[in-house]
């Protein structure tokens, strides 16, 4: 019975590794996208409330959920700016043809 806790324990692990990793995912990915169509006031807002939700998982959770949150936020902001640069590029291939 030990070793079947034990292995329910890693599941469990594994299963709060991605869910972190979705989390800062889709915080990220969705702070990015409102904050560029968003007024000053709520681009604040968006930004402070992302710091202090870095900030309360880094108090509460585990340092493992914690880097996991970080990768995931990390690769929303990869894929953001690494998109801007696809379109600039297709935008000047067709100005170019023309």
């Amino acid at each position: 019975m030990d070793t079947f806790r034990e292995v329910l324990s890693t599941v469990g692990f594994v299963i709060r590794a991605i869910g972190f990793l979705l989390l800062g995912l889709g915080v990220a990915r969705f702070m990015l996208d409102a904050y560029y169509k968003a007024v000053w006031q709520v681009q604040i807002t968006l930004a402070v409330g992302f710091f202090l939700l870095l900030i309360g998982l880094t108090n509460y959770s585990s340092p493992a959920s914690m880097g996991t949150f970080a990768i995931g936020a990390g690769i929303a902001l990869m894929m953001q700016f690494m998109g801007k640069k696809e379109e600039v590029k297709e935008e000047e291939h067709a100005a170019k043809k023309k």
